[in-house]
């Protein structure tokens, strides 16, 4: 998908670890969710965020603007691999995305919105019938971006995360 100033296609191997470290960086600054001393594990999944790409279905899509990663998103064909708790990996003919990500210096450029857009596009053209995704209290201008474009939310795919509250939310295509 293709903006007038931003490009999103898939990740290249050799900028995983560059988006990894965005990826920390900008989950590690949210004001309300945990720091990486209290969830490494989290976070070095976040780190590594590359070796998510070895499971089927799974890339990461990027937005590049001006020649540089200024977001990016984990998107899964196939929710057995999503890798969250509750009953999402359990969803039939159903997409999702995670850790989704736009660089500080990018915000409010529509880069966000972009990438979800591509994700929903993606899902459609695979014939899935819907698009799963986590969102939490941290994550509130994110999570009212995901509404207005017609996610809702589904208490069913809800779950705790070591006292972290998570919050699904479904599209039905």
């Amino acid at each position: 998908m293709n903006d007038s100033a931003c490009t999103i296609r898939n990740a290249n191997p050799d900028e995983f670890q560059f988006i990894g470290n965005l990826m920390v960086d900008v989950y590690s600054a949210l004001e309300g969710f945990p720091k990486p001393h209290e969830h490494p594990k989290y976070f070095e999944m976040l780190a590594n965020v590359g070796e998510l790409t070895t499971k089927p279905g799974t890339e990461i899509l990027v937005a590049v603007l001006d020649e540089t990663v200024v977001g990016a998103v984990v998107y899964f064909s196939d929710m057995q691999y999503y890798g969250s708790k509750g009953t999402a990996t359990q969803e039939k003919n159903a997409a999702g995305f995670r850790l989704l990500a736009v660089d500080d210096k990018a915000r409010g450029k529509g880069i966000g919105k972009l990438l979800t857009l591509t994700c929903l596009e993606k899902a459609k053209l695979q014939k899935q019938q819907q698009m799963i995704i986590h969102t939490t209290n941290a994550m509130k201008p994110a999570w009212n971006m995901y509404e207005a474009i017609g996610f809702q939310r589904s208490a069913d795919l809800d779950f705790t995360h070591d006292g972290l509250d998570v919050f699904g939310l479904r599209y039905k295509f």
